[in-house]
């Protein structure tokens, strides 16, 4: 490797810079676009900032040839073309700042004795035929949606480009980074801004090195990932597929072909998993669920994994990048059988693999974007998906990616979807039993993914398990007593999703037919607004309180207060401090904020003159009785249910309990 210590005006000088199709795209966040400009703001008149490592590699004739757009300005200008092998995310940085710096100033104005003109020559683009052919001096591979993004939205070209609307994460991270700029260059003058540009230009310093010929450019862009922001698995993954297709013994038109399926599937992969951009997907999330349906039990002790949270996903990051990179896309595979006798490494498995990447991608996007339309989901299915997403979307994820992927019919899905938010819901139930045993659908999304069952043993599988989990003894019974007294109903993780769907329960008997809770509002968490009422206050010193409530003890007073029935699902978050209002307040005020305005629950208790423990009492066994219908589960008779709720000590009906 040569290496040398240069500017950016002197790096860009007579060459071309190409990203690569095995490089991620732009990748900085917020957080490194800050440290960036900082670094910036805080350099000091006259000295050098050392920016970073940028690793080229020159471009070969056979290569560059193929660039339509480029050939003119190599040719007859003589730039010489290069690949980004490391450094991209620093290089691309610096050029979205002067971007953002042309478009920050007066197109009169003059920096460092240069006009805007000049600058942009000089480090965006060139042109001839009266500007009508251009070459980008820095840019990306055309069969690249960047490379149209960068154009059209960055440096406010017009394209014909076929990828003009595509957008990935990478295109989103891109626009961005041009904003943030634009944002800071706001707040200062001219002169500061001529200054600004004088530092990034000559003042900020790349070591930089070549790489000759005799060097594997995909090893050393492994060797190098190290640097700055990490890369994803799913972005060495590529690099790595890549990689291999060089290495086949097939014709070149074999390789070729291989490299546009990979290419084309990463567009799709990124294109989807940032297709909405209130809710970018998690590369590694996805990926690690489709390798655990496309390749089934993976680990040597056979365990498999349930990836509840993105801890654990991180915790288990590294186990299934060395299983992909090492075990089953490696050079090792190509020459001769891998470990635990896979056979060699053929062109269609890659090919195999990444168009199954491809296809779940769209199953994958669909499934976490619901209530959009979806060309995958039905709106029966996509009722019951919500429901899931309620209760916590990353249990169910392998398995429903598994069933999508089998693309069965209607009536199976719906009868499975249903199955298994009943199982969502029985397992947040605090008890051993009930408890959320995800190696159950874990297990099922494996033998699917292999084909060792069909979609209707997943569903009598999963029915099976969940009648064992319906079905409490008197042990159960004791153990959710024991549990509620100590938390209360309103700790318990379920209480949301169960007060959102016993208040769903009357929409299809109301006039209106419309759903009065927003789910995402009633499910936030906030020191000042609640979403659940507590009718009987925390705080209850009024007249109107104690007159029912001061007979009892305070622990009886606590088990009344976090009482199932004691728990009332508001449409509205409302203020903390209305909570310790007497009822008939509650119920109806100045405000028109009170219950007889809110959700169907409200409605429902509006409808009472009073509050005492008896009604907390009698509205517990009814909502219990609702979750024994709507889940079908078995709770007993009425003395198990009291036990349940822990109100034995109200004096109800002449009768002790």
């Amino acid at each position: 490797m040569e290496t040398q210590l240069l500017s950016i005006s002197k790096i860009f000088t007579e060459k071309l810079y190409r990203i690569p199709d095995y490089q991620r795209g732009y990748a900085w966040n917020e957080r490194q676009l800050k440290d960036f400009w900082n670094d910036i703001t805080q350099l000091e008149e006259g000295k050098n900032h050392y920016v970073g490592v940028l690793t080229l590699e020159k471009v070969l004739p056979e290569t560059y040839n193929n660039w339509e757009d480029d050939t003119w300005i190599i040719n007859s200008k003589s730039f010489e073309p290069y690949f980004i092998v490391d450094g991209q995310q620093r290089l691309t940085t610096t050029i979205l700042l002067i971007q953002a710096i042309t478009e920050s100033v007066p197109e009169t104005s003059r920096l460092n004795y240069n006009s805007i003109l000049t600058i942009k020559n000089r480090y965006i683009f060139d042109s001839k035929d009266e500007g009508i052919s251009r070459s980008y001096i820095f840019g990306y591979e055309k069969d690249n949606p960047s490379y149209e993004y960068l154009k059209t939205k960055i440096f406010n070209e017009d394209s014909s480009g076929s990828y003009l609307n595509e957008e990935t994460i990478y295109t989103q991270n891109l626009i961005f980074a041009k904003l943030f700029f634009i944002e800071r260059l706001k707040e200062l003058q001219l002169e500061q801004i001529e200054n600004v540009f004088k530092k990034i230009t000559q003042h900020f310093l790349f070591n930089i090195y070549s790489i000759t010929q005799d060097i594997d450019v995909f090893v050393a862009f492994e060797t190098m990932n190290n640097r700055g922001k990490p890369l994803s698995v799913l972005e060495l993954l590529k690099n790595r597929l890549i990689y291999l297709s060089t290495k086949f013994h097939v014709a070149e038109t074999e390789k070729k072909q291989l490299r546009k399926h990979i290419n084309d599937s990463w567009k799709a992969v990124y294109h989807y998993l940032g297709k909405n951009k209130d809710n970018p997907l998690n590369d590694d999330t996805f990926l690690i669920n489709h390798l655990l349906v496309y390749f089934g039990e993976i680990t040597d002790d056979g365990q498999i994994y349930s990836l509840r949270s993105r801890n654990q996903i991180m915790t288990y990051k590294k186990y299934y990048e060395t299983f992909l990179l090492e075990e089953i896309f490696s050079l090792k595979r190509l020459q001769q059988v891998g470990k635990r006798g896979r056979p060699k490494l053929t062109i269609r498995d890659i090919n195999k693999y990444i168009l199954s990447l491809q296809n779940s991608v769209t199953i994958w996007y669909d499934l976490h974007n619901l209530p959009t339309p979806s060309s995958i989901v039905t709106e029966a299915e996509r009722i019951i998906i919500n429901k899931l997403s309620r209760i916590g979307f990353p249990k169910f994820n392998t398995l429903l990616l598994s069933v999508y992927l089998k693309k069965p019919s209607e009536a199976l899905t719906i009868e499975f979807l249903n199955s298994l938010e009943r199982f969502g819901f029985i397992g947040m139930l605090p008890t051993n039993r009930y408890g959320m045993h995800l190696h159950v659908l874990n297990e099922l999304a494996l033998k699917l993914g292999q084909g060792k069952i069909d979609q209707q043993e997943v569903n009598l599988h999963l029915n099976k398990y969940i009648e064992k989990m319906s079905y409490p003894d008197a042990d159960v019974i004791g153990e959710l007593s024991r549990l509620f007294k100590s938390t209360g109903f309103y700790e318990w993780i379920g209480i949301r999703y169960f007060l959102y769907e016993y208040d769903l329960n009357f929409r299809d008997s109301s006039k209106s037919k419309r759903i009065k809770i927003d789910w995402a509002q009633f499910n936030l968490e906030s020191e000042d607004y609640i979403t659940i009422e507590h009718i009987y206050p925390q705080t209850a010193n009024t007249e109107c309180w104690k007159e029912n409530f001061n007979s009892y003890s305070n622990p009886q007073k606590k088990l009344m207060l976090n009482s199932l029935g004691n728990l009332l699902p508001l449409s509205k978050p409302k203020n903390s401090s209305l909570q310790n209002k007497c009822f008939a307040e509650k119920v109806d005020n100045s405000k028109k904020v009170g219950y007889r305005y809110g959700s169907y629950s409200e409605n429902e208790v509006s409808k009472e003159e009073t509050w005492t423990p008896n009604h907390i009492f009698e509205r517990g066994i009814k909502l219990l009785e609702f979750m024994e219908s709507r889940w079908q589960i078995n709770l007993g008779d009425r003395s198990d249910k009291i036990k349940i709720l822990n109100l034995s000590f109200l004096d109800l009906n002449g009768e002790q309990y």
